[in-house]
């Protein structure tokens, strides 16, 4: 596997203005069904209540993506990997800014402890 090149501070200011532009957080992954009571999985603005709330008996409004809809089938994908595939994007919400900030911090602490060159001075 090779390593990839580092993410650039455009390519960083870019992945910020995305998460900036998304819905606000956090995301949580909800199990819900669908209108023929079949499997739902979604990611939604508010948590899960464990009571897998079948549709019209939630708010389609609090809802930002869905890995799994099965009636009709056409939110699905071949692994089966649901569940997993919206804690991801769930999870992405709230780590993906942290992430971005963590980075910059670390390259000005990287930055700060490099002695200067005559150049830059």
């Amino acid at each position: 596997m090779t390593t990839p090149d580092p993410l650039t501070d455009e390519e960083l200011d870019q992945l910020e203005e995305i998460a900036l532009a998304a819905t606000a957080g956090p995301w949580h992954v909800r199990l819900l069904d669908d209108e023929g009571a079949m499997g739902l999985v979604a990611v939604s603005t508010v948590p899960d209540t464990g009571l897998g709330e079948r549709w019209p008996h939630f708010d389609h409004h609090e809802i930002v993506a869905a890995t799994l809809v099965q009636q009709p089938r056409y939110v699905d994908t071949a692994d089966e990997r649901w569940d997993e595939n919206a804690r991801f994007i769930a999870a992405a919400r709230q780590s993906v800014p942290r992430l971005i900030d963590e980075i910059r911090r670390l390259r000005r602490q990287l930055n700060a402890s490099r002695p200067q060159t005559t150049e830059e001075l």
